[in-house]
């Protein structure tokens, strides 16, 4: 029976969410927005929990959510980096699963679905990231501004998270990364195109799948989480 293990990040500065309070931590219908992320992971077929965040927030994740709300499947509240890249890392080396989902805190809005769809990607290609496709046209553009390029839209996708692998794999492409020096990674699915052979795949998310960064966020959010609690 495989294991599956979720890294939750919540690190983060949220510095343009214009508030004191870091936006992981900003209350959205009467909860922290970190809690529902951890709610949805706890709820599913998810066997451990490791959340990733601040030392000096280690105290009120662990106090404040995760004994508050009896969230026992959190089985490390790791210390984060001052890069993405570096808190993922710090993630991984307490994961326990033959697969891993990575998930930004700052999505509240995470779904049963989402994340059953993330699992079955991951055992199926080994490597998978949550998804949808884009529903603007995309335009390139240069330095000053001009349009360089139009890209066809059928072949773009908004990149989500969690984004799930064989765990195996992505701690030899994190391994790989390290060596490499290289700081220039803005999700997981990138270590492991750049640093593995393996195929990355799209599985289905939904569009409500947001991330929280600005203040207009957070009523889009709420609005969301009104309706499904």
């Amino acid at each position: 029976m495989n294991k599956i293990t979720a890294i939750v990040l919540a690190a983060g500065s949220g510095s343009r969410m214009q508030s004191s309070t870091k936006k992981q931590f900003m209350t959205i219908c009467g909860k922290p927005m970190l809690y529902y992320s951890i709610d949805a992971f706890s709820k599913s077929q998810v066997d451990q929990i490791i959340v990733v965040t601040s030392a000096e927030d280690m105290e009120y994740v662990a106090t404040q959510i995760v004994e508050k709300y009896s969230f026992d499947k959190v089985t490390d509240i790791v210390v984060g980096g001052s890069e993405r890249y570096e808190s993922v890392m710090n993630g991984l080396t307490q994961v326990e699963g033959d697969y891993v989902l990575i998930h930004d805190g700052a999505r509240p809005m995470l779904t049963q679905p989402i994340i059953n769809s993330c699992i079955e990607g991951a055992m199926a290609h080994k490597a998978c990231v949550a998804g949808v496709p884009v529903k603007d046209t995309i335009k390139e553009v240069a330095q000053d501004k001009s349009v360089v390029s139009t890209p066809d839209r059928s072949k773009l996708y908004i990149t989500q998270t969690p984004q799930a692998f064989e765990t195996s794999l992505i701690k030899q492409a994190y391994a790989q990364l390290q060596e490499d020096g290289n700081t220039n990674v803005t999700d997981d699915a990138m270590v492991v195109e750049n640093y593995t052979d393996t195929k990355v795949y799209f599985v289905e998310s939904d569009y409500r799948n947001i991330k929280v960064t600005t203040p207009e966020d957070i009523g889009i959010a709420e609005l969301f989480i009104g309706q499904n609690h």
